[in-house]
């Protein structure tokens, strides 16, 4: 049964990862990305990775992936004006997949053959007396914690850019301006009217 699970997962994240690419409509490959995510998770937990797959179905499909469409939908480009070099650019796309895919084979390969057997490329070996969590949290915040800390900067500079893109300029729009109301004295905060028995306040 995991053998069919495995091939079920990673035939739909496979599948779904070209959709991501070869989709006309924008919002489509996002949709497309958070399957892959989600068959990505699957295979994680058959691996016995459970944290990886928790953390990447909370963070990539719940925020990352929301806030890509999300920003698709906002900025309103003409994709097709973006789409006019593409045919220009193709070669380099391709050298650059073709690149990743060899780095991937000879990074299987290497572990397939020969990897544990090199001294100083000894593979891991996992303790079955230590959770997946804890293993990580150790490993994170001792040996990588300012990797870790960059990573969260990087984050938080993508967060805010991609509310800088998203904010718009409009006209007759009232807007609050905190930094004038907490600077403003008496004499422009209250105003003090006779009022006389039976006529109200003309405010010009």
């Amino acid at each position: 049964m995991l053998s069919v699970f495995f091939y079920l997962f990673s035939t739909i994240a496979v599948l779904s990862a070209i959709m991501v690419i070869i989709a006309k409509n924008p919002v489509h490959s996002v949709f497309f990305l958070i399957l892959t995510f989600f068959n990505a998770t699957g295979l994680f937990i058959l691996m016995g990775a459970e944290f990886l797959a928790m953390l990447l179905l909370v963070v990539y499909v719940g925020a990352v992936a929301v806030l890509f469409l999300f920003v698709i939908m906002m900025l309103n480009i003409d994709f097709n004006s973006l789409r006019t070099g593409m045919i220009k650019n193709a070669p380099l796309g391709l050298l650059i997949g073709a690149v990743l895919l060899g780095e991937i084979i000879f990074s299987y390969l290497g572990m397939k053959y020969g990897v544990a057997g090199t001294p100083g490329n000894e593979l891991f070996v996992v303790l079955s007396e230590v959770e997946n969590t804890r293993a990580l949290g150790n490993v994170i915040y001792t040996d990588y914690i300012y990797l870790f800390q960059c990573a969260g900067l990087i984050l938080l500079v993508a967060m805010v850019g991609a509310i800088v893109l998203t904010h718009r300029k409009r006209e007759n729009v009232k807007k609050q301006d905190a930094v004038k109301q907490t600077l403003r004295n008496k004499s422009e905060s209250i105003d003090v009217n006779e009022v006389e028995i039976g006529k109200g306040v003309n405010n010009v």
